[in-house]
């Protein structure tokens, strides 16, 4: 089906704690898991990952690098020649989880959400949509939204001469059920945002170079060379 769009939710506030932690305070303080008690406590209705897991990805890329003393990070980031993607890894491990989808599938809802068309692959990850989804979705009813976004498809489908009985096409049942599913947990997270001045979404896709995730002052790469 194709790459997935992840919109990242990112606690500024844990954030903004570990990128002044010296390196090997951090390496060290990830190893023994004694950090765990300040991540966001991860979001049942959103993509989420293990501590452990989050750790091992940080903690592995650390080790490309070797030891960089009592560096904080913010200054540490700087001096690797891809510190976008230790960045990155850190955002993962201080959010409280993601809404991801096929990017196929994302035109779907984001057109849904504003009401009009996305021209291309690019937009779907632009600063200008994601203020107008934002905008479009917050304070909306999670179900209210999501039968539009199944209107949306089934009249896609007839459009193209589709079949919409599931006894000509099985697939229909569980692709109605991830529309419905993807639908409401957008919803979720961009209230999730509005709701939480802690919260930021980090926009980026799987496989995207880590250098062009993120929007404005939260893109990873203007981040650093601010820092």
């Amino acid at each position: 089906m194709g790459l997935e769009m992840v919109a990242l939710l990112l606690d500024t506030n844990v954030f903004s704690h570990i990128i002044k932690t010296p390196w090997d305070e951090l390496k060290s303080s990830m190893e023994s898991g004694v950090l765990r008690e300040i991540r966001p406590e991860q979001d049942s209705q959103l993509k989420t990952s293990f501590a452990i897991d989050a750790e091992a990805e940080l903690l592995d890329w650390m080790d490309t690098h070797g030891s960089l003393g009592g560096t904080p990070m913010s200054e540490a980031l700087t001096t690797v020649s891809d510190g976008e993607e230790g960045l990155l890894l850190m955002m993962k491990w201080a959010s409280p989880g993601a809404w991801e989808v096929w990017e196929g599938r994302a035109f779907l809802y984001l057109e849904v959400a504003m009401r009009t068309a996305v021209d291309s692959i690019h937009d779907l990850y632009t600063a200008p949509t994601w203020v107008a989804v934002s905008q479009a979705l917050t304070g909306i009813a999670a179900n209210e939204f999501s039968e539009r976004v199944v209107l949306d498809w089934m009249e896609r489908r007839k459009a193209l001469g589709e079949t919409l009985d599931e006894l000509e096409d099985p697939k229909i049942v569980p692709t109605f059920e991830a529309h419905d599913r993807a639908s409401k947990t957008l919803v979720h997270a961009v209230n999730r945002v509005a709701l939480d001045d802690s919260l930021v979404f980090i926009i980026g896709r799987e496989h995207l170079e880590a250098t062009k995730w993120g929007h404005g002052d939260w893109n990873l790469s203007n981040y650093l060379q601010s820092s």
